[in-house]
């Protein structure tokens, strides 16, 4: 029975392992790739790296930074949103500077209101030594030449005080403007029309004027908000590796196609311009104390924008540019 028992379980294992062979030998086929990837459409073409920008003229986003430090109260846009030159963007805490100016412009009404004050001083003092100069010209005997030499003292007394007070006046008006033109920087506006591309902040942060918002992600700082132009077409900004750049065709026969990552589209180029200086590759990391030896040659071109799929600003690309 033993003997059987053993048996039988050695046949169902070769069983098993012709089984096991069979199904390991079957070749599966493969599947289709989800795109294809990008190939140089020329004979003589060049690679790149290539990074969307919005179609500025400067060929760049507008980094947004406000000219005072401060604590985020407010951000009256949200990411993709139009704007118009002049709208507020993002509001700072500016209760401070608020209670000065109101402080500086009731000093500005007060100075005003010396001004008023001092020429009643001076009306008053000039009708007094008119009349003691009138009197003195009827009679001489009948004022005293120290009155008259005391009225007098007092019409110029009062017409000094008058010029004081308008001096004074004047400059509370200009701190008054200076108090009212820095309490205006606390409310950060788009400098032109455009599209929110980024904001980089939330309502409590602190902004500070000189260096942005603090990145958690990339631990470094950048621009409060990422503001890009709102047209039809979108530039792409290749990096040129600096042994290739002898190979670079005249600007007026450049041509070139770019391949959207993880997509099988691909878009011809057209020619903008160069911008003239071999600069090391760190743009694309990111990371302004990264050492590299590698040095690149921007060159920008631009593209209409497809109905699908949509591509934004900040997005990788494949760029080969022909060389004839």
């Amino acid at each position: 029975m033993k003997t059987r028992l053993l048996f039988l379980l050695a046949v169902l294992g070769v069983l098993a392992g012709l089984t096991a062979a069979h199904f390991s030998g079957l070749h599966k086929q493969p599947l289709p790739p989800a795109f294809i990837p990008a190939a140089n459409p020329y004979s003589d073409g060049i690679y790149a790296n290539g990074i969307i920008e919005s179609d500025q003229i400067s060929g760049a986003n507008i980094n947004l930074y406000p000219e005072v430090s401060a604590t985020v109260t407010g951000i009256p846009v949200t990411e993709g949103q139009q704007v118009r030159s002049g709208d507020p963007v993002l509001l700072l805490d500016d209760s401070i500077q608020r209670a000065t100016t109101e402080q500086i412009a009731a000093q500005t009404q007060a100075a005003r209101a010396q001004i008023a004050q001092a020429k009643a001083s001076l009306k008053n003092a000039q009708d007094q030594f008119d009349k003691q100069r009138h009197s003195w010209q009827l009679d001489p005997e009948s004022v005293s030449s120290d009155a008259l030499d005391n009225a007098r003292n007092a019409m110029l007394i009062a017409r000094s005080a008058l010029d004081v007070a308008k001096t004074q006046a004047v400059a509370q008006e200009k701190a008054r403007r200076a108090a009212q033109a820095l309490l205006a920087k606390y409310t950060l506006r788009a400098p032109r029309d455009g599209k929110i591309l980024a904001i980089n902040t939330a309502i409590g942060s602190y902004v500070s004027s000189t260096q942005g918002v603090y990145d958690t992600y990339t631990q470094g700082y950048g621009p409060a908000i990422v503001l890009g132009a709102e047209q039809p077409y979108l530039d792409v900004r290749c990096y040129v590796d600096e042994i290739l750049v002898n190979r670079l065709p005249a600007p007026a026969s450049m041509r070139a196609r770019m391949f959207v990552r993880g997509t099988s589209l691909s878009l011809p180029l057209e020619f903008v311009r160069i911008q003239p200086y071999v600069s090391p590759k760190i743009q694309l990391s990111d990371q302004r104390t990264e050492r590299v030896d590698v040095r690149v040659l921007p060159v920008i071109f631009r593209f209409r924008k497809p109905t699908h799929p949509a591509i934004y600003p900040g997005q990788l690309v494949d760029v080969y540019i022909g060389t004839r």
